[in-house]
């Protein structure tokens, strides 16, 4: 066994690696792979909150140019986008792969005798695998997995036919942070970054705008066992990250006092060495539209972003401070 790789998942044996994907492969009987705690089996194909059966939907792969100057570099992130999310965000500005059945696979549809809508099969390990390698092929720094929530078992199984082929590039987890302890636990000394959104503080805002009301507990939870797997973020003399925890908070329209008890929460919890996005993106989307949560039915104003700011310079927080493309917003699907 290699020891003190890099990529850490080096540091694995193909024996270790293996029982790692059993083990999470048979959660899935019933599963609990996010908080919804669903219980269905998905390893016949039935699916909940996720709209997820055995295997992974993959909406697209690419190199992605507007993430973190530390993730995207100069060849780009290597971005597998995972179709469908466990948040149902009513701001989503990917609706379309998070939450809608897109047009391809509702025409693949099909109906049991009882009526329960099945999903297309989706795509299996050695094809997931085939897109880690493209993407390494191509010059990518990383291999960043966008909405991997729901799907860590099958996340797993592809990595061993990945590594089999010559992966060697560090692995991205890009989420909501509405993930489970046992989850998060199962990507030990698999994941070199952990990028989580932290959206809400309360329940009371996170059951109306992310039909979750569990959210923050979950989040907390997360993240919190995250950086004590990897601990604040580091990069390596190209500025490129290597190992850490790098979380991203999307500022909201009225949000200011979810803002400012997140971050104290940061400072509190995680130290003030902890790395922050501090992000200003947000516009009207998804579901947000006339009267219809009319609150968040604007832009940020320039001085709500400037007391965010503000607040996070104050902990003494790392704030990020990428340099953005226009046109080119970060990969995840709530933002």
């Amino acid at each position: 066994m290699v020891t003190n790789a890099y990529p850490v998942y080096l540091n694995l044996s193909e024996a270790q690696l293996a029982e790692r994907v059993e083990r999470a492969l048979a959660s899935l009987e019933v599963c609990r792979a996010c908080p919804r705690d669903c219980e269905v089996n998905r390893l016949e194909d039935k699916w909940s909150a996720c709209k997820t059966g055995r295997y992974a939907v993959v909406s697209s792969h690419f190199p992605h140019f507007g993430e973190e100057d530390c993730l995207r570099g100069w060849k780009g992130s290597g971005t597998i986008f995972f179709g469908h999310c466990n948040l149902r965000c009513v701001f989503c500005q990917n609706y379309d792969i998070s939450q809608a059945l897109p047009a391809g696979h509702l025409s693949a549809m099909r109906r049991s005798g009882a009526g329960a809508p099945q999903r297309p099969t989706g795509s299996r390990p050695e094809a997931i695998a085939g897109m880690m390698l493209e993407l390494q092929a191509l010059g990518c720094h990383n291999i960043n997995f966008v909405t991997p929530e729901h799907v860590v078992p099958q996340v797993l199984e592809s990595l061993l036919p990945a590594i089999r082929g010559g992966l060697r590039l560090p692995i991205v987890y890009n989420t909501s942070a509405y993930d489970s302890l046992e989850s998060i636990r199962l990507m030990t000394g698999i994941v070199d970054v952990y990028m989580p959104d932290f959206k809400y503080w309360s329940r009371e805002s996170s059951k109306t705008y992310l039909k979750a009301g569990d959210y923050p507990e979950a989040a907390r939870a997360a993240i919190k066992e995250m950086h004590s797997q990897v601990g604040d973020l580091v990069t390596d003399d190209r500025g490129l990250a290597r190992r850490g925890l790098l979380i991203r908070h999307l500022v909201m329209p009225g949000g200011i006092d979810e803002t400012r008890a997140i971050l104290e929460w940061i400072a509190r919890e995680l130290g003030p060495d902890s790395y922050v996005n501090v992000m200003d993106q947000y516009h009207p989307a998804g579901k947000v539209s006339g009267e219809k949560y009319c609150e968040i039915n604007r832009r940020l104003t320039a001085g709500e972003f400037a007391e965010a700011e503000g607040i996070a310079r104050d902990l003494g927080l790392r704030l990020d401070t990428r340099g953005s493309q226009p046109g080119v917003r970060p990969s995840r699907t709530s933002l």
